[in-house]
């Protein structure tokens, strides 16, 4: 009587496993669109109550700069209270990343008119200064990449068993470049890191998982893993597709490791189905993509740790 090997067994288990949760994702997605939601919130902002200051030059901002400042750290979950300039952020080596939204903050000065400096000439009077309110607009440094260390945000851990220990231990094993902070979830291709708000910006746990393994998924698509076309642009077909890719990846994660529900996962991918509705092999495209993904991903992990209970008394 011939016996499969205990690990090939685990393959043909989670393909299977792969098979039931595409199945139960088409379902959903047959059963209407659903609206994009953001699983996290801005409750859980980090960033502690200091006075802003400039990353650049170390002054602290004063008066309605300071309200102004707090209030975007507050709303948009920043981790610190250290500001740039677009210029000064390129003066330091690093960047303002694409896309990123930038706080209004004013700077009140005094400056002398040329007729009004030849009228004092003429006159031997005192030159009079006119106030003016000059507009320049600063960025958080979590909003930043390629800063120095010594200025880069470093956002504080995140508590305790807030984070499932196996999808911590895949995290690292991985290798790839994983940071918690900010109040964005993205993968930066160009340099070649993960970065999502912190575990307790999130209503349950479970959005914090998935999206942790969704954006992991994108970053496989780097040139020295896997190597997808991750070239599409917010809007376009391709961007679609890589985003449904990458859902349906880490709902095969979460289902590896353990982590339900993972159906929950369809009301991402409901908001891509208009999009893709005109090709109906598309999800099987998509789901026959997002299978190698998470295998990929997941044989990080040491072998016990995503197979059978067959498996862990083999090793």
């Amino acid at each position: 009587m011939s016996r499969h090997h205990p690990r090939a067994r685990a393959g043909e288990d989670r393909t299977s496993l792969y098979d039931e949760i595409t199945n139960k994702i088409i379902a959903e997605l047959e059963a209407g669109r659903v609206p994009w939601v953001q699983p996290w919130g801005t409750a859980a902002a980090e960033a502690p109550l200091a006075l802003p200051k400039s990353a650049a030059t170390g002054r602290q901002y004063g008066g309605i700069n300071i309200l102004i400042l707090w209030g975007a750290a507050t709303e948009r979950a920043f981790t610190g209270q250290s500001w740039l300039t677009f210029r000064q952020a390129l003066s330091l080596g690093g960047h303002v990343r694409k896309g990123e939204r930038g706080s209004t903050v004013v700077y009140a000065d005094r400056f002398v008119p040329v007729a009004e400096q030849h009228r004092a000439h003429a006159t031997g009077e005192e030159a009079q200064a006119v106030p003016f309110l000059k507009r320049f607009t600063v960025f958080n440094t979590d909003q930043c990449g390629g800063l120095p260390a010594d200025i880069a945000t470093t956002a504080p851990p995140p508590p305790p068993y807030l984070i499932e220990p196996q999808v911590e231990k895949l995290i690292k094993a991985t290798g790839i470049d994983f940071r918690i902070g900010g109040n964005r979830a993205f993968y930066a291709p160009a340099e070649d890191y993960v970065q999502v708000p912190p575990p307790q910006a999130y209503s349950e746990p479970i959005n914090w998982h998935r999206t942790a393994l969704h954006e992991l998924a994108h970053a496989s698509g780097h040139p020295s893993r896997l190597n997808r076309d991750l070239s599409g642009s917010f809007g376009t077909r391709k961007y679609a597709f890589e985003e449904l890719v990458a859902e349906i990846s880490s709902a095969f994660g979460c289902a590896s490791l353990g982590i339900v529900p993972t159906v929950r996962h369809a009301d991402y991918i409901g908001s891509w189905l208009e999009v893709l509705r005109e090709d109906n092999r598309a999800i099987v495209r998509a789901a026959s993509q997002a299978s190698k993904i998470a295998d990929y991903l997941l044989g990080f992990l040491p072998g016990a740790a995503v197979d059978t209970p067959a498996d862990q008394q083999a090793a």
